[in-house]
């Protein structure tokens, strides 16, 4: 008798009709975040209201993609089965060009070549059937 396959997906984000513009925009190869026009503050992706002004006058907004990575973990304990393949793993925080912080996966760069400061540039990974996620990677020009 055959054995079932022991392989555990990694779970993936279900957009519902709040965070929907940010995983279109993935799905685009566009980063969108949220925008406040009353101060003109660009916010982290689940901002209601601004939290510089708390004006409520908040959209999605395209954004240039490029950061800094600001600081970073590398996991090496298994926490969810579906990550098992990938450990060690990074999780980064990146400071986008326009102000806010993201938590994302840097790709294309070994975990011991990270380095806080580097330049980076979001790409977007498949996650599931119709889900993109943003994720970075080294920006090869200088800024």
């Amino acid at each position: 008798m055959a054995q079932a396959s022991s392989l555990i997906a990694k779970p993936v984000p279900e957009p519902d009709d709040y965070s929907q513009p940010f995983f279109e925009g993935a799905k685009n190869g566009v980063l969108v975040i949220r925008h406040c026009n009353t101060c003109d503050t660009f916010l982290a992706p689940a901002s209601k209201v601004c939290t510089e002004c708390l004006g409520e006058d908040v959209e999605w907004r395209a954004v240039s993609g490029r950061g800094t990575l600001h600081t970073f973990g590398v996991m090496h304990q298994r926490y969810h089965p579906g990550f098992d393949a990938e450990i060690p793993y990074n999780i980064g925080v990146v400071q986008l060009d326009e102000g806010p912080r993201l938590q994302s996966n840097i790709v294309g760069c070994a975990n011991d070549k990270l380095r806080v400061g580097m330049a980076l540039v979001a790409t977007f990974e498949r996650a599931g059937e119709d889900v993109f996620l943003p994720k970075f990677t080294p920006a090869q020009e200088a800024r």
